[in-house]
């Protein structure tokens, strides 16, 4: 997932601002770091990843925090849980965030996104079939990467 301008950046800040005067929450600088952070990761990571990237940053903030404001942050649709078998529960940013699925090794645990229009279109078709409107969908396929780099691919017998 490619970073976002800055333009949108200011655009979530703004949407998240709104949020949480709505919500009557507080605007804390934790909670508009750990957005940023969020913001500035193109990949997925679980809640203890993001405390660490912004403990090594220098930001003070506690597990709890990052806990409860992805919480939020997935409240007002600007960050997606995803679960993954079960494993802990990932996240990625949502905002301007196109609809992908997700192969998901189980040898390497290593996560392949993908797009194909052609799931768009059945998810289309079905929804006209039984008059449904979906507001979005979550796709994960199971197996064994065949990359010679995965670290935990089975030795084939000879």
């Amino acid at each position: 997932m490619p970073a976002l301008p800055q333009q949108k950046i200011d655009e979530v800040r703004r949407l998240f601002s709104a949020y949480l005067k709505e919500h009557n929450q507080r605007q804390t600088p934790e909670r508009f770091a750990i957005l940023d952070e969020v913001y500035a990761s193109d990949d997925h990571f679980d809640a203890d990843e993001l405390y660490l990237r912004l403990k090594q940053k220098g930001i003070r903030v506690s597990r709890a925090t990052v806990y409860n404001t992805l919480d939020l942050l997935i409240d007002c649709n600007l960050v997606v849980r995803h679960q993954f078998g079960s494993k802990q529960a990932k996240y990625e940013r949502a905002y301007s965030y196109w609809q992908h699925d997700h192969l998901i090794c189980l040898d390497c645990n290593e996560l392949f996104e993908f797009c194909d229009p052609r799931i768009q279109s059945i998810q289309e078709m079905v929804a006209e079939i039984f008059g449904f409107e979906i507001t979005h969908h979550s796709l994960h396929m199971y197996g064994h990467c065949r990359r010679e780099a995965c670290p935990n691919r089975p030795v084939e017998a000879a």
